[in-house]
């Protein structure tokens, strides 16, 4: 999308071992969640790792077969999509249960990373990371409020 183009270093199949996968989003997400050759390519596990996505990497997640009975959070033009999935989307920008972890909206991956930090390293290395990288004069008030928005799906 407007010309850009980012070149994979790892093959596809290396997100099957590490710590914490993301589905982000493009315009071609719809097509990849029909396309087995690639999805055959993936065997992530949400009891050994982080699964997350980023609007409609949504669909993804439910094409894997990963949402089995879990609503999820995803951008309004995806919704559709993944409610012809089979997949209740929420009306707020985040949700997790267990380790799996959906986000809807561009902004509101700043939740995802909130809550990918808490889950491996804590509340207290969240709230120091969203401290560094928010806004100047709401540094406080971003911590907050993202902590507010993650926390309740931290068991």
């Amino acid at each position: 999308m407007n010309d850009i183009t980012i070149e994979a270093q790892p093959p596809l199949e290396f997100a099957n071992t590490a710590d914490v996968v993301i589905f982000g989003s493009g315009i071609y997400t719809r097509d990849i969640a029909q396309d087995q050759q690639i999805l055959g390519r993936l065997a992530v596990d949400p009891s050994t790792q982080l699964v997350c996505a980023q609007c409609s990497g949504s669909l993804l997640l439910s094409a894997l077969g990963l949402l089995n009975d879990l609503p999820a959070c995803t951008d309004l033009i995806t919704k559709p999509w993944v409610i012809d999935s089979g997949v209740e989307v929420l009306n707020q920008p985040f949700f997790a249960k267990n380790n799996i972890a959906t986000a809807g909206g561009c902004m509101a991956s700043q939740y995802l990373a909130t809550w990918i930090i808490a889950k491996l390293a804590g509340k207290q290395a969240a709230e120091e990371a969203i401290f560094y990288v928010a806004p100047v004069g709401e540094k406080e008030t971003t911590v907050a409020h993202s902590m507010s928005i993650v926390m309740p799906y931290i068991e």
